[in-house]
């Protein structure tokens, strides 16, 4: 890897003026699960890494009102582990649960899950965030795109969203608070994310000199919500497709859904068609099958993905069913 100066400041102002405003000249050290791998292989070249282990008040759970406050150092481990997000927020703790790397787990922090960089092998393996060939034209169409987006693919990127813990926090409302040179500000988990469209965009809102402290979660009240995760294979692997719910329920009958689906788009994928298939329903299996099929009725598959529409259409269907209480096999 290139050469580097190294700094751990102990506070996020210290932190923030580290850092600076251009892409790639600096880069943020969070859980180092993603980081080093982008060193090593040289895809983030920075003169300066800034790492955020030191600074304590980023790290931890606690009451906010009558919802959650997360710090963004909080490891996935005590994330998972922590009480009040196991009772209200069953669908986070499915969502770290399904990373099946203890190391992992005890190393990645909420704020690198949520910014790690597309898992895309074209993007790897240099050719850009839109994996563009010599002749300027996007390598995965007509290449190896196996796992590559079925949603929000109309061009000119083709990658999903890698990360676990963005579908569920989309669905349950969070907020990120994320500071900068200017002072804070709340930003909603879904609008951190973009569709890059040139070759110097990012897939994400936030600036380079900016860092997520915490993440909000509101009060889950009344709110039945769930994850539910195709995987290729139980080992350190990414989804295929994922789906996250929350319901607001009304005796029986659905008064209110977010249905958001992961590793399926550049983005983290709301899908208004599914929970318009679940409003003021009651749900059944019926029920939960004919949002899945709803959830994937704009997907556009590429050439060798094909099967992700189907397994994304089940991840929905399951993660309705999981929510309503019922059993999934």
């Amino acid at each position: 890897m290139q050469n580097f100066e190294y700094i751990a400041p102990t506070t996020v102002q210290n932190a923030v003026a580290a850092l600076s405003s251009q892409w790639g000249v600096t880069e943020l050290l969070m859980g180092g699960t993603d980081t080093m791998s982008l060193l090593k292989e040289r895809l983030a070249t920075p003169t300066r890494v800034v790492s955020l282990r030191h600074i304590n008040e980023l790290k931890g759970v606690s009451k906010a009102g009558s919802g959650l406050k997360v710090g963004s150092m909080t490891t996935l481990s005590a994330l998972a582990s922590n009480k009040d997000v196991a009772k209200a927020y069953p669908s986070l703790v499915t969502a770290v649960e399904g990373i099946h790397s203890m190391q992992h787990r005890a190393m990645s922090t909420v704020a690198s899950d949520l910014l790690q960089r597309p898992r895309c092998w074209y993007f790897r393996n240099g050719f850009g965030l839109l994996g563009k060939g010599p002749g300027g034209k996007s390598l995965a169409p007509a290449g190896e795109n196996q796992y590559h987006a079925i949603l929000g693919n109309k061009g000119p990127a083709y990658f999903v969203n890698p990360s676990s813990l963005a579908p569920a926090l989309v669905a349950l409302g969070a907020k990120a608070t994320v500071t900068g040179p200017e002072g804070s500000r709340q930003v909603a988990i879904a609008d951190l994310y973009a569709i890059p469209m040139g070759d110097n965009d990012r897939e994400v809102t936030i600036k380079p000199n900016e860092v997520i402290t915490d993440i909000v979660l509101p009060a889950a009240k009344g709110l039945e919500n769930a994850t539910y995760e195709v995987r290729q294979r139980t080992l350190f692997d990414w989804p295929l497709a994922t789906a996250s719910v929350a319901l607001k329920m009304k005796g029986k009958m659905v008064e209110d859904a977010v249905v958001v689906m992961g590793h399926v788009a550049p983005k983290p994928w709301r899908s208004s068609e599914a929970e318009n298939a679940l409003k003021g329903k009651t749900i059944s299996e019926s029920v939960a099958g004919e949002a899945g099929k709803a959830a994937v009725s704009m997907a556009t598959p590429l050439s060798k993905n094909k099967h992700k529409v189907t397994l994304a259409s089940v991840a929905v269907k399951r993660a309705v069913m999981r929510a309503a209480g019922m059993e999934v096999a």
